[in-house]
């Protein structure tokens, strides 16, 4: 792969599959500057604490990166919120903490990234539960995943220079499914008819060919998983 010299940001490199996106970009020669809000993140390349939800901090980070690096190649926006529950479970300010995490956060991501970016790629980080494995559980990640896609399309009309694309995979194997109710999970990977968990290093390797596969072209959303070409 083809990918020394490319500057790429990974917003939320402190989850599983910015983690191993970032180990995998590394040992092929990319810069990789990884952000980190809660949870901090081994200093292996170049890493700054931000906060997506917050216009000003979001904006300080793309001040950072064109003043050290010069350039931006690459987003890719890992960065996301569960709070699983059954909707009379559910506050309004639950629903929309997720909603300004993984849909808020995700716009503010594109329209700062692309101020500084003449051409390049932007990954925004969906799921099959935008549109099709959703369960009753998930009503504010669901509806923020199906966000972040109508948001994908609309960010690549907007920006011609650049690819806008979505990868949205089935479960993936991350702490916050191990950390789900196993029998439940059992149950709706049998529901949806996923044979097996997905690994964290299938979905960065998916993402390293959306950035490099001139065939998947800007607007897309790219599934991945059980029943997806891909």
């Amino acid at each position: 792969m083809d990918l020394a010299g490319l500057v790429v940001l990974i917003v939320g490199a402190s989850s599983d599959i910015g983690g191993s996106l970032a180990s995998i970009l590394n040992e092929y020669g990319a810069t990789v500057i990884g952000t980190f809000n809660n949870h901090k993140i081994d200093e292996l390349y170049d890493t700054y604490k931000c906060d997506i939800t917050r216009e000003k901090e979001v904006k300080e980070l793309f001040d950072y990166i064109k003043d050290k690096h010069e350039k931006l190649d690459v987003v890719v926006n890992c960065a996301a919120l569960t709070m699983d529950n059954d909707i009379y479970d559910k506050s309004k300010d639950e629903f929309m903490k997720v909603l300004e995490v993984n849909l808020g956060g995700t716009f503010l991501i594109n329209k700062y990234a692309s101020l500084i970016m003449d051409r390049g790629v932007i990954v925004n980080m969906s799921s099959t539960d935008a549109s099709t494995t959703y369960n009753v559980y998930e009503v504010d990640y669901a509806s923020s995943k199906a966000g972040v896609e109508t948001l994908t399309k609309i960010m690549a009309q907007r920006l011609p220079s650049l690819k806008v694309c979505a990868l949205a995979p089935n479960y993936v194997d991350t702490a916050s499914v191990r950390k789900m109710d196993q029998e439940f999970l059992k149950s709706e990977l049998k529901r949806i008819g996923q044979d097996k968990l997905l690994t964290k290093e299938e979905v960065a390797l998916k993402i390293i060919e959306i950035i490099i596969n001139d065939d998947i072209i800007s607007g897309e959303i790219v599934k991945l998983g059980d029943n997806f070409e891909k």
